[in-house]
């Protein structure tokens, strides 16, 4: 894979890695795209270069996990499933789920439709009942992981499946998009870890070269994201991203398939 195939794909990576449009989709149909066989090398570079968005959130929201031990806790509790379930079907997924086109789109398109109904008014309260993380329950953070786990599907977004949940809870948009980014630390540390130790041996000099370069621009793009996304929901529904979702999914399906 050329260095300029790998700032691409790191683009799309930090870029979409906290939007609820699926990174790992998107990387999915950017390689297809491009050409780039999902031979497990490539597979295990797409998750590697996660680490790079990882610690662009940890720069930006350690300090509110080590200065607030609830949000800390609630972080954790909502790991727990997502954890146990990514570790339960990693092999499956990998194996027979990731790389598949036909799996990303089915998943952006129903995915689409699901941030568009939960906008609606007969399913949005009118004032969420909690406006901050602190405000959440023990039982919320689970659900929000047992949500969360739903994205080990490609496709399927994990930033949207937490903001699916969080809605269902009464959360504000802002406090469940800044829960969602707290809670990708354990959960992407984890998956991308697991995955690295099991496959350091498949590297070549080459890769290794290769997962530098997208550490360092998945990193700067998402910060630059986490940031603008923000700023997005304080004004903004999530209906747009889920129109994106959709109209992605049609093109590529007409167009390409």
């Amino acid at each position: 894979m050329t260095v300029f195939y790998v700032a691409i794909l790191s683009l799309i990576e930090g870029v979409t890695e906290f939007l609820p449009v699926s990174s790992t989709g998107h990387l999915i149909l950017a390689s297809e795209l491009l050409g780039i066989p999902q031979t497990d090398a490539h597979k295990s570079f797409e998750i590697a270069i996660q680490l790079g968005a990882i610690l662009a959130v940890v720069v930006l929201y350690a300090r509110t996990l080590l200065r607030d031990r609830r949000t800390l806790l609630l972080t954790i509790t909502a790991f727990i499933p997502t954890g146990i379930i990514g570790f339960l079907l990693h092999g499956i997924v990998k194996d027979m789920l990731l790389g598949s086109t036909t799996v990303v789109l089915v998943s952006l398109f129903l995915g689409g439709i699901v941030l568009i109904v939960f906008e609606l008014p007969a399913f949005r309260r009118k004032k969420p009942a909690m406006g901050e993380i602190c405000q959440m329950s023990y039982v919320h953070a689970v659900l929000i992981g047992v949500f969360q786990s739903v994205a080990i599907i490609p496709g399927v977004s994990r930033s949207a499946a937490t903001i699916i949940g969080g809605e269902l809870i009464g959360m504000s948009r802002k406090s469940i998009v800044e829960f969602s980014f707290l809670l990708a630390i354990p959960t992407m540390a984890a998956a991308t870890g697991y995955d690295l130790l099991k496959s350091a041996g498949e590297f070549t000099s080459g890769d290794v070269q290769n997962l530098l370069i997208g550490f360092v621009l998945s990193f700067v793009f998402a910060l630059i994201a986490v940031r603008w996304f923000i700023s997005y929901v304080k004004e903004h529904s999530f209906v747009a991203f889920g129109v994106y979702r959709i109209i992605l999914a049609l093109t590529f399906f007409l167009f390409w398939k």
